[in-house]
Parts: structure tokens; sequence; C-alpha cells
């Protein structure tokens, strides 16, 4: 075999054994990530996803290009009053996964720069750091779902 043609193979498989390390070091997962479709004049919505990290870990933002501001929000009783409000971060502690869903913490789209509709995706990037201070972004595409969308909802507590 030519030289050149070894070297370019050799190129090539320590390039894929690169990306599959790249892979391997991944440390946080996402799963069942969704968006509340929304109607034409609604300038925010949720989105919902549940996130494991394999390591103690926080969650310290998430961007959309479908919203001029992604705030990531929880829900919380006090004195029999639901509040709503920002947080800073939220922890991810290894191996637990932590569900963001409209009775805790979520993720908040604001300033909608376009209708979202069932059957859409919408592209969420989310920063997290390790304890040792390490940030690293997980893409997501979440899946965006109709107003009615109930899974997940404790159907118990309803009668």
């Amino acid at each position: 075999m030519h030289p050149v043609l070894n070297n370019i193979k050799r190129a090539v498989f320590a390039l894929s054994l690169l990306g599959l390390a790249f892979q391997a070091s991944a440390q946080t997962r996402v799963d069942d990530a969704w968006v509340r479709a929304t109607v034409p004049t609604q300038s925010a919505s949720g989105a919902f996803m549940t996130v494991t990290a394999d390591s103690d870990s926080k969650l310290l933002s998430v961007a959309s290009p479908v919203a001029k501001d992604v705030q990531i929000h929880e829900m919380s009783m006090k004195n029999d009053v639901m509040s709503m409000g920002p947080v800073k971060s939220v922890d991810l502690p290894a191996g637990k996964a932590v569900t963001f869903d409209p009775n805790g913490y979520h993720v908040m789209l604001m300033g909608l720069t376009g209708q979202l509709k069932e059957g859409e995706s919408v592209p969420l990037t989310l920063t997290v750091e390790n304890a040792k201070g390490e940030k690293d972004t997980v893409e997501v595409k979440a899946e965006v779902r109709a107003l009615t969308h109930m899974e997940g909802h404790d159907h118990s507590k309803m009668h």
C-alpha cells in the first residue's frame, strides 16, 4: 500500500477514536425533552425534560434560538401560596434524574420569535458545570407538544 494512503488511513482512524473518546466523556443525559405548543400571539412557553448527570453537577443555563430570553424557573409553595421565579442554577446530583416539569423546576422560553407548533422541534443548549468547575454544553432537540399534553402528571390526585 502507498505510504501516503497508509498515513491518511491512520489519521482517519485516530480522529474516529478521538470522536469516541469525546462521546464517552459526555457527562449529562437529557431525556424526554419537550416544549409546550403556543397560539400565534403567545410570547412565552415552557420546556420540560429529565436531566441526569453522571457526576455531581449544576445546570447553569439553557439557551434557544426561538426565544430572546431563556430562564430556569422553580415553582414552589410557601404558606399555601404558589410562586414561580428564576433560579441561578439547579443541582444535578450524580446519577439522580432531575425532572423539569410544570410543577417544579422548568425552563421558561420568553420573547418567542414565532409560534411553536405541535410536531416541530426546538433546539435547546444546556450549560452544565461539574464539581471541578468544568463546563460542558448539551445540545437537545425538544419536541413541540400540544397544549393539552398531560404526560407525567399524576392523574390519581384529580379524583
